[in-house]
């Protein structure tokens, strides 16, 4: 049994470049059990790396610097501080599922060390829509909405390594940690649930629409992940980490925008 401690601990190291170390023995291989501990305890970095983006953001607000530039520069720094793998991800992610052909070749694509036309055209999307939203919120001084966004992206990975999808290679960061999850799931479904009350403190009061509209956001997130991670899947026969890195990535946009609407 691995504790709570040592998962979050690891799960930061695996998942940010914070030198926090995972407190184990660096010459011990990694099995299935640390995998699912790191990814029950995912959506604490999703905490850690939103609540830095967000002070970034407001430190940034201090000064002349436009919000449109504050937007890419959280952007960028949710990048550095994830080592881009998550981007990586993503565009991996398009340019297989942008092939035609059986698992295989899908494998194939995405292990090529490439980013062709689809991978490319998603990562300039999706950081455009990341980039636009986040520079949004910073204009209305929405902060803890702008974190809260960051965090929810991370629990759509969580929804993709539920029990029903099994891993595409037998190595690999996918066969770590597809199929590990079950209780983890709802218990962050509802603890996100719970995290949209502070959205609604308003200076002229609390905002109900506002709780609605972001359980509304969690909810859209959590079934894009259902969705999106089981498509996926039955295209590459099972789950990889691309797939994650790309889950999260497209949770962040969609949570961002769904806020701002």
């Amino acid at each position: 049994m691995i504790s709570p401690l040592r998962a979050v601990r690891t799960a930061v190291c695996w998942m940010t470049v914070l030198p926090v170390g995972t407190g184990t023995d660096p010459d011990e291989l990694p099995d299935r059990a640390v995998g699912g501990a790191v990814m029950a305890a995912l959506p604490v970095v999703g905490v850690v790396v939103g609540a830095a983006a967000a002070a970034f953001a407001f430190g940034l607000s201090l000064t002349d610097l436009p919000t449109a530039l504050i937007g890419v520069l959280v952007v960028v720094l949710t990048a550095a501080l994830t080592r881009g793998m998550h981007l990586d991800g993503l565009a991996d992610t398009a340019d297989g599922l942008g092939c035609y052909g059986p698992p295989e070749r899908v494998a194939e694509v995405m292990r090529s060390g490439t980013v062709g036309p689809f991978g490319v055209a998603t990562l300039v999307l999706t950081l455009g829509v990341q980039a636009a939203a986040s520079s949004g919120l910073v204009d209305e001084s929405r902060w803890y909405e702008l974190a809260f966004a960051i965090a929810l992206g991370r629990l759509g990975a969580l929804v993709g390594t539920r029990r029903s999808i099994s891993p595409a290679h037998p190595s690999g960061f996918g066969a770590l940690v597809a199929g590990t999850q079950r209780a983890s799931i709802p218990v962050w479904c509802l603890i996100a649930a719970v995290a949209t009350v502070p959205i609604a403190l308003r200076d002229n009061g609390f905002d109900v629409a506002a709780v609605a509209q972001a359980l509304v956001v969690v909810l859209a997130v959590v079934v894009f992940a259902w969705i999106f991670t089981r498509h996926c899947a039955r295209r590459m026969g099972g789950l990889n980490g691309d797939v994650l890195g790309a889950t999260i990535e497209l949770g962040v946009a969609l949570a961002l925008v769904g806020l701002l609407i």
